[in-house]
């Protein structure tokens, strides 16, 4: 209690420290005013509210500025607060807290969106060179590494073949994708792979992974909805099963197109132990049927210029995100 005591009498100013050139001479109760040593020489009480302001006068007059707001420069973002007693202490030892530390930018959803689950209630906007067909899609996207790229078609079933061999010969090495199922009956469906495919026989995991469903009782005009987003849980494993025997397989049993041979169109659905359920508590991303027969499967990659960096187009064997 008594060390308590006086670390509260320290921080209110009522207890001072008198430091000597060459030693401290004595500790006093007293409120800011100088004192003299025994041997003659000057000392200053010293707060512990000082030595977080070490340096800085008590009392410094406001400076008057000539320069005219054009030549005021914007305040950059707060990363150190002058008020905060932790990053004060903080600071004494390792320095201000830096917006890039040793050139590197701070971890963050703006820098680093995939290593979030997906937004469920923003959308991306539009982007120029899209089809209808992309534009549909596009503000599915929001919070993507595609959410401002072109894209482009990579594999479209009716145009290349409902073929695994044939699929991974078109998707993989690729970067992260979107795919595209149409139902028989007229659903629209797919998900977000933001891994994308090799064809080495893995799975790979991404929180960012979600399925949607387009249009339906799910748009919405108001909000820029243009359908349902079903997010990733129980974390990022199994998020994408990446096998070259099968088409696109997001988890095990979450939306599975394996390109059967002698029925290469049907497609399954079992929703809640990788992917979430719809709101209504359905289970299956297709409604009322767990299995139903496509009409269209495509998958729509990310442009990039020639020498661009391409992510994840190799294996992740150790990968945990």
């Amino acid at each position: 209690m008594l060390a308590f005591a006086a670390l509260a009498a320290l921080l209110s100013g009522q207890t001072s420290l008198a430091f000597a050139p060459s030693r401290i001479s004595h500790v006093q109760q007293s409120h800011g005013r100088a004192t003299k040593s025994s041997s003659g020489s000057s000392t200053t009480p010293l707060y512990l509210g000082d030595f977080f302001n070490f340096g800085k006068s008590k009392e410094e007059e406001p400076k008057a500025s000539t320069d005219t707001a054009l030549d005021e420069e914007p305040e950059e973002e707060a990363y150190y607060d002058e008020d905060d007693p932790i990053e004060k202490i903080f600071g004494v030892f390792f320095g201000k807290k830096e917006k890039a530390p040793m050139g590197m930018a701070r971890f963050g959803q703006e820098r680093f969106p995939e290593q979030y689950p997906a937004v469920l209630d923003e959308w991306a906007d539009p982007v120029e060179g899209d089809d209808a067909e992309m534009a549909s899609l596009r503000p599915l996207l929001k919070n993507t590494n595609l959410e401002t790229r072109n894209l482009r078609l990579t594999y479209d079933g009716n145009r290349d073949g409902w073929d695994p061999s044939i699929f991974h010969s078109k998707v993989d090495k690729q970067s992260g994708a979107i795919v595209l199922c149409t139902t028989q009956t007229g659903i629209k469906c797919g998900g977000y792979n933001p891994k994308g495919w090799v064809g080495y026989g893995e799975a790979r995991g991404s929180i960012a992974a979600f399925l949607f469903i387009l249009g339906g009782k799910y748009a919405n005009a108001s909000t820029g909805a243009p359908g349902i987003k079903l997010r990733k849980v129980g974390g990022p494993g199994l998020a994408q099963m990446d096998l070259p025997e099968t088409g696109p397989s997001f988890s095990p049993d979450a939306l599975v197109v394996p390109m059967a041979q002698g029925n290469p169109r049907l497609a399954r659905s079992k929703l809640g132990s990788y992917y979430e359920r719809l709101p209504d508590g359905t289970n299956s991303i297709f409604g009322k049927d767990s299995n139903v027969q496509l009409k269209d499967l495509k998958v729509y990659h990310g442009v990039y210029e020639e020498g661009e960096y391409v992510p994840f187009t190799d294996a992740e064997p150790f990968a945990l995100y």
